[in-house]
């Protein structure tokens, strides 16, 4: 550590407060949080034998060390938070958003509301369930409310026009609330039992359920009652293949971990009324923390964003921030909220349960890093680069005849891609030149950029022509050494080329990588990433631009009303062929606003 660093740490207060280690370029690299600063940034001043291979990396990193003060650990924790969220240091613990884990959302505030799958969970009235850990428990548990519950399928402005039932309702799966078939009354109390089911109160709704049948049969309402008959058949045979794991039937999460030197792994198992419903699984491969931050900070970060809390979370380790954490997902949820770590009984089977998951899945996780570190040294020495590709990045370009040309650039670590340092540029050229393009994204993306690691290997998809583009416009930037640079042209059949060739400067031709496919089919899915996200951006924007000059040219039609059209008729061409009385009748338009749309769409 640099003597200049070590006395920031040795003059740091002693009161409670968060620090964030910076690099030489200002980028925040570690965010903490003590209840005694001095006393905590005094452990990185200890030999470099006694700390762990992590901490010693990021030691020698540091070039300056800031720190806030607070009133509280309790601020101290909140800050920390937010200063993470904002920074997203390379060696914190981040749980990665939940929007790649499907949920399920019902929104109880419209009437007849659906069951919809979802990617994300947002504060907004609405309840959901999830995180799913799979997309095909997600499926299942459609298929079971779809096939039990009959709540409608169809979108929002489906049901507002349809006139009469869909195949759904002949096939008994629908209610059919489109044409009022079943009551606001009836449909919402179903609504109700669809909820208790998804939360995993199956038994507590099955014995609703025989109440209702029981009184419907004394009613002499048999039809209502042979429903009824029928959705308990169709849960209690659900129920079957839920497991119990616990005879209290509380709600409760479980948490424990798995540390490895390479890599560091948590584990949750989500149980509801008993059951267990699935778990999840969160990978940090950076991450410099102990077990027991590991926890803490997965608990708080996860609960954060979570549509619900139970009230116990048993933890496979004691953690000293347990007070401050209870405290604040009290803040959360409402209600208070226990953290435990069980010493016997069945909470004791139910820890050992995560644990042994956790290090069966980290020990997948790190067969899975090994596999990749093998295919970029062989890429390495295929290649004949100076260095292992751990860091590459690979740029594609995207026009239409020259109009709304973009650009991409994608980025793979570790041989996986990180979505987080995807690039899209709109090109400032125009006109039709791919060369002129490939040059400007190339400089807008590492020209000035000095506080931002070369990577290790570009790609740029193309052949000679874009690679002595990348060559040229790199060694104007003195980029040169700092980096190698290859083109990937694609397969073109019709001039006799069978499949993709790879080139490097200063070799007539393309690399002959052998018996080892893999290393081409590794290199083949970068660039198809990149062509995916430019081609993607591409008509994005391209779809912009063209609704732009027709609807937003249009007199009264603000954003709000372009948006109501778009949504309800789905398409210009719609809108165009739509009668007046269509347009005019929709909420918020009028007579006038629609006849001006008419006339612009002619």
């Amino acid at each position: 550590m640099k003597p200049e660093v070590a006395q920031q740490i040795k003059s740091s207060p002693a009161q409670p407060g968060v620090y964030l280690m910076h690099d030489a370029a200002g980028e925040v690299l570690y965010v903490g949080k003590a209840g005694q600063l001095r006393k905590r940034l005094a452990a990185y001043l200890r030999p470099p034998r006694q700390l762990d291979p992590k901490t010693r990396v990021l030691v020698s990193k540091v070039d300056r060390v800031e720190t806030v003060i607070t009133a509280s650990e309790q601020e101290a924790l909140l800050l920390e938070s937010t200063l993470i969220k904002r920074h997203r240091p390379r060696y914190n613990v981040i749980l990665k958003d939940d929007k790649r884990y499907p949920s399920l959302r019902i929104d109880r505030r419209r009437p007849f509301p659906r069951l919809r799958v979802v990617r994300r969970i947002q504060k907004d009235g609405a309840v959901y369930f999830g995180p799913f850990s799979s997309a095909g428990a997600v499926r299942q548990a459609v298929k079971v409310v779809n096939r039990t519950f009959r709540l409608r399928k169809c979108s929002r402005r489906e049901f507002g026009s349809r006139t009469r039932p869909c195949l759904h309702y002949q096939m008994q799966q629908c209610l059919a609330p489109c044409c009022r078939k079943v009551s606001r009354e009836e449909y919402d109390r179903i609504v109700d039992e669809v909820i208790l089911f998804l939360k995993g109160r199956t038994p507590q709704l099955i014995d609703r359920l025989k109440q209702e049948m029981q009184a419907a049969s004394e009613a002499l309402a048999y039809e209502k009652a042979a429903i009824l008959r029928d959705r308990i058949f169709a849960l209690q045979k659900t129920l079957e293949k839920q497991v119990a794991v616990t005879t209290d039937f509380g709600d409760r999460d479980v948490f424990a971990a798995a540390v490895s030197p390479q890599a560091s792994l948590i584990t949750m198992l989500v149980i509801r009324g008993g059951f267990l419903q699935g778990s999840r699984h969160f990978v940090f491969p950076d991450a410099l923390a102990s077990e027991e931050e590991l926890l803490a900070a997965s608990v708080f970060q996860y609960y954060e964003k979570a549509p619900f809390i139970p009230g116990e979370v048993l933890l496979a380790t004691d953690i000293g921030e347990a007070p401050l954490l209870e405290q604040r997902l009290r803040q959360l949820s409402g209600r208070r909220v226990v953290l435990k770590v069980p010493r016997r009984g069945e909470k004791v089977r139910l820890v050992e349960m995560a644990r042994e998951n956790a290090e069966g899945r980290l020990a997948q996780v790190l067969a899975d890093m090994a596999t990749h570190r093998d295919l970029l040294e062989r890429l390495q020495r295929c290649l004949g680069l100076p260095r292992m590709p751990r860091h590459i990045e690979c740029f594609d370009n995207s026009s239409m005849g020259g109009e709304d040309a973009v650009s991409a650039v994608v980025v793979f670590e570790d041989g996986k891609p990180r979505k987080s340092r995807y690039r899209r540029y709109r090109m400032q050229s125009a006109g039709p030149d791919d060369y002129r393009h490939m040059a400007e994204v190339l400089q807008r993306r590492y020209l000035g950029k000095t506080h931002h690691p070369a990577p290790d290997l570009i790609m740029v998809d193309g052949g000679r022509g874009q690679l002595n583009v990348a060559v040229r416009v790199l060694s104007e930037m003195g980029l040169e050494g700092a980096t190698s640079v290859i083109a990937i042209a694609k397969k073109d059949p019709r001039r006799g080329m069978e499949e993709d060739r790879i080139f490097q400067p200063g070799r007539a031709n393309p690399v002959n990588l052998g018996r080892q496919r893999d290393l081409l089919l590794f290199l083949q899915q970068i660039r198809d990433e990149a062509h995916r996200t430019a081609v993607g951006f591409h008509r994005r924007r391209h779809r912009r631009s063209t609704l732009h000059s027709v609807l937003d040219e249009v007199p009264g039609i603000g954003p709000r009303r372009k948006q109501l059209l778009l949504r309800h008729f789905g398409s210009v061409e719609k809108i165009r062929a739509a009668p007046l009385k269509d347009l005019s009748g929709l909420p918020g338009m009028n007579r006038l606003a629609a006849q001006k749309v008419k006339e612009a769409l002619g």
